[in-house]
């Protein structure tokens, strides 16, 4: 897991929009809250996967209090719906997540409902987001998809396996 999850602590306010909810996040607090130790050791591995199907965002701190369960918790992901959108794509840099090749990943950059946020803060939004992902798929988001505002960047779950994310076994 190497460098997921891992954020410096900064102190800077910024307005990201996911899943088309907007608000006003002290980056502060989630770069503190992604401090934490994740890879905790759990009282019990949980052998039932949590199935996510059909997920189209929500809100940002929200997603990284799940991510912290689930690997605390070593849950298996298995994303197998058909779409994956925005906060959802970070489930990707679990350890143990698996995706469906016909899955639909949308991705998009952080802005202030809609609009660009100024060059130094949507850097910073942007790594962090990035800080979720595998490497490939977070070179990819930087290079391309987070420059999507009011739209998404997308990708198939084939797409996905192909960079190295685990491919789910049939149902």
């Amino acid at each position: 897991m190497s460098g997921v999850f891992a954020a410096p602590v900064t102190e800077w306010i910024v307005f990201l929009c996911i899943g088309g909810v907007c608000r006003m996040l002290a980056v502060a607090a989630i770069a503190a809250a992604l401090a934490l130790p994740l890879s905790a050791s759990p009282v019990r591995a949980a052998q039932t996967p949590l199935v996510i199907q059909n997920d189209h965002g929500g809100l940002l701190l929200a997603r990284i209090d799940q991510l912290r369960q689930l690997v605390a918790s070593q849950t298996p992901v298995e994303i197998r719906g058909a779409v994956c959108h925005s906060t959802c794509t970070m489930l990707l840099g679990l350890p143990n997540v698996c995706v469906s090749p016909t899955t639909a990943f949308g991705f998009h950059g952080p802005s202030r409902t809609g609009v660009p946020l100024e060059p130094a803060l949507f850097e910073r939004a942007s790594q962090l987001i990035a800080s979720f992902y595998p490497e490939d798929l977070r070179d990819w988001y930087l290079t391309s998809a987070r420059h999507h505002i009011s739209d998404f960047a997308e990708k198939t779950g084939a797409e996905l396996i192909g960079m190295g994310v685990k491919r789910c076994a049939e149902a």
